[in-house]
């Protein structure tokens, strides 16, 4: 497939890295800062290319999507922080016969923590002995806290397991109370990410831990959804990365 890399910093290296391991080739690598081939993607590019992967910052995701669908393109899009534009971000895909599918986390490794952590929250729902908790540790230059992850496998643990009602974030002063799910935060050194979620009673603690070595499980999911939304011609329109690791899982 002939691709456009749009964010070349260290994700967009990563994903290139990748997708030529898997045989793919590059279009062109754009990149805003003049990292790339092109600061802004171009027609000859557009025509040029089958699909393009997007890790770049939301300013210039709604113009993007535009082109992307005009072209009929199949597009992948890892930007995050744009929710407040997801309505004109995504609708040039509702008439295109390109597609667009897009998630804040691509890691194939962390949709199975989800998932783990669903499953075992259903499992002690009628075990009170356990309590649950959440904790994850992150490099000293990141910028939210808790992490998205830690938010999405949090949810799910409400979700799934009747005695937690509430999200409590952070460190709070004083005894959490039974219905909160308290999802702790930990910032320093240069760690990718890991997230544990925690089941503890007074007999034995169990753990679910998902370690990210790199960034490199995040670009090969970005690499396989654009496989994925690229192996059928009716993939058209719009889809999540939840639909992809369905597709994959079930």
């Amino acid at each position: 497939m002939d691709v456009i890399i749009t964010g070349y910093g260290r994700m967009g290296r990563e994903i290139e890295k990748i997708l030529l391991e898997r045989g793919h080739r590059i279009v062109s690598r754009v990149d805003s800062g003049g990292y790339g081939d092109e600061l802004r993607v171009s027609k000859e590019s557009l025509e040029a290319a089958e699909g393009v992967i997007e890790f770049a910052l939301p300013s210039g995701l709604e113009d993007n999507t535009a082109l992307y669908a005009e072209y009929g393109l199949k597009a992948v899009v890892g930007t995050t922080s744009w929710a407040d534009k997801k309505e004109t971000v995504l609708a040039p895909f509702k008439q295109s016969s390109g597609a667009c599918l897009y998630g804040s986390n691509f890691s194939i490794g962390a949709h199975l923590f989800f998932r783990m952590s669903a499953a075992a929250s259903r499992m002690i729902n009628k075990i009170e002995e356990y309590d649950v908790m959440l904790t994850e540790y992150h490099h000293n230059k990141k910028v939210d806290a808790p992490s998205g992850t830690a938010l999405t496998a949090a949810q799910l643990v409400v979700e799934n397991l009747d005695r937690k009602k509430e999200i409590l974030p952070g460190n709070p002063p004083g005894a959490i109370k039974p219905e909160q799910l308290h999802v702790a935060s930990v910032r320093g050194g240069h760690i990718p990410g890991i997230h544990t979620l925690t089941m503890d009673s007074p007999a034995d603690t169990l753990e679910i831990t998902h370690s990210a070595r790199n960034r490199g499980g995040f670009a090969l999911g970005a690499v396989m959804a654009l496989e994925w939304l690229s192996a059928d011609e009716n993939r058209k329109g719009i889809f999540t990365v939840e639909d992809f690791i369905s597709d994959l899982l079930d």
